[in-house]
Order: C-alpha cells, then structure tokens, then sequence
C-alpha cells in the first residue's frame, strides 16, 4: 500500500510549525519549522537552526501543521 501526499496547509498556517516535502533537481527535500509566510505563491519556512527556506508552492508535494518543537 503506498502512502498518499497530501498538500493539507493553507495561507492561514502562517505562524504554525508545520513539515513540507518538495520536489527538487535532485530529487526530493524535506523542511521542518515555522512558516513565517506565504505570498504569491512562495513559502517561507524557518527551520530551528533559523535558517530560512524558500519554497515555491507549485514544488510541494505533501505539507501538514505538527506540534510544537519539544525542548
């Protein structure tokens, strides 16, 4: 049984903590952190090490909300 993508986050996520996967070139990547925003079709998320990744909406693949990061 192979497992389903599901794009399930929206503009108003922005704020929340949540996981994307995307294509690339290369293949695939993953990011995990807060989506500080959304606009004309680019996310932006903020990983916990504080780097920022751009992500073009038409690139992703699957992306939910998860909990908060646990210290």
């Amino acid at each position: 049984m192979a497992a389903r993508l599901v794009v399930s986050i929206t503009p108003a996520d922005v704020g929340a903590r949540v996981t994307t996967r995307r294509r690339v070139p290369e293949g695939f990547r993953d990011a995990v952190g807060v989506l500080e925003s959304w606009d004309d079709g680019l996310l932006t998320v903020r990983k916990h090490d504080g780097t920022l990744v751009e992500i073009p909406q038409d690139t992703l693949l699957a992306a939910r909300v998860v909990p908060p990061r646990q210290r």
